[in-house]
């Protein structure tokens, strides 16, 4: 058999499979069960807080960034794959090029100005993520420990501005520069998840964390024991909650409904408990929970953390 027709017949199999291939393909696109409403989100879920269409904004712009430059790079390699390849009919090596130095200069600029370009949007949106207000509407403190979660309401759920005047032993994992901003008289209340718990509502997993819609709520995170993660899935946003380190993040529901969240760090045999619920309620059904929470004799704090030295306390000067 010549060599034209070895070419041939070695090209017909490829040729049956791509049929199969191209199926296998449409089948991975559309087996994911999502909508054409669902891909502009490119696999976010639909944010559900004032802040998330950041956090939406800038996935989506990295993902147009990548899709350019890998549609550039691609068409670069099918380009001189095409159009550079070997001919049949010579053997020759064809000519070689060496320290061209505007193509070494090209692939060294342009991906530090891609690099900057990201890194200047990160930066922009992450500072405006983790600033905090003056006064927050709502404070949480989020405890976590192995294997579930606790929430401390720092409210005055008793309209008394004399009771809890001064910070319980509970909360001293808490820096000064957020205790200094709880509201008066916030004699608080609680809630502590324990493992295998479930939202009445829903059935899900874990302990259920109440939020007023359209209210501000500053969430101050402390871990008992090891690293945990804070996520709340459609807030689209997570934070780490470390021992002896107390981090805070403020957000602002904008919809009602029962949602997801977990722990997003691995932290133990049982990390894949560590679930939770958010329950978002109007502010009038929020303020009766934190009333129903007191007539069950939760009041007051449950501890917040492992203590921390003053130093480690009052280290972050930073403004708020």
């Amino acid at each position: 058999m010549s060599p034209n027709g070895s070419d041939r017949s070695s090209r017909r199999p490829m040729r049956r499979k791509l049929p199969q291939v191209l199926t296998a393909g449409l089948i991975l696109a559309t087996a994911t069960g999502c909508t054409y409403k669902d891909f502009p989100r490119l696999g976010m879920p639909t944010p559900v807080t004032e802040e998330a269409p950041r956090i939406l904004s800038l996935w989506q712009g990295s993902w147009a960034a990548a899709l350019v430059t890998g549609i550039l790079v691609w068409g670069l390699i099918l380009w001189s794959v095409i159009f550079h390849r070997r001919s049949r009919t010579k053997v020759e090596i064809p000519p070689q090029t060496r320290y061209n130095m505007p193509i070494e200069a090209l692939y060294t600029v342009v991906p530090l100005i891609i690099v900057s370009v990201l890194f200047y949007f990160t930066a922009r949106d992450e500072s405006k993520l983790l600033s905090l207000s003056e006064k927050p509407t709502h404070t949480v403190n989020v405890v976590g420990y192995q294997w579930s979660w606790g929430f401390n309401y720092i409210e005055n759920v008793d309209g008394n501005p004399s009771t809890g005047s001064t910070v319980p032993k509970e909360l001293d994992a808490i820096p000064n520069r957020f205790t200094k901003q709880f509201p008066k008289g916030a004699e608080g209340v609680y809630d502590a998840g324990v493992p295998g718990q479930r939202n009445p509502q829903t059935g899900n997993p874990g302990p259920t964390l109440w939020l007023p819609k359209g209210e501000k709520v500053r969430f101050i995170l402390t871990s008992r024991d090891v690293i945990h993660s804070f996520w709340v899935v459609p807030f689209l946003m997570k934070q780490d909650v470390i021992p002896g380190h107390t981090n805070a993040f403020e957000v602002t529901p904008n919809q009602e409904g029962t949602f997801l969240g977990k722990c997003a760090e691995l932290c133990g045999v049982d990390h894949s408990r560590m679930l939770f619920n958010v329950k978002v309620v109007s502010p009038e059904r929020y303020q009766k929970h934190l009333e129903e929470l007191a007539e069950k004799g939760q009041s007051g704090y449950i501890p917040s953390g492992i203590a921390q030295t003053d130093p480690a306390k009052n280290a972050e000067t930073n403004k708020l």
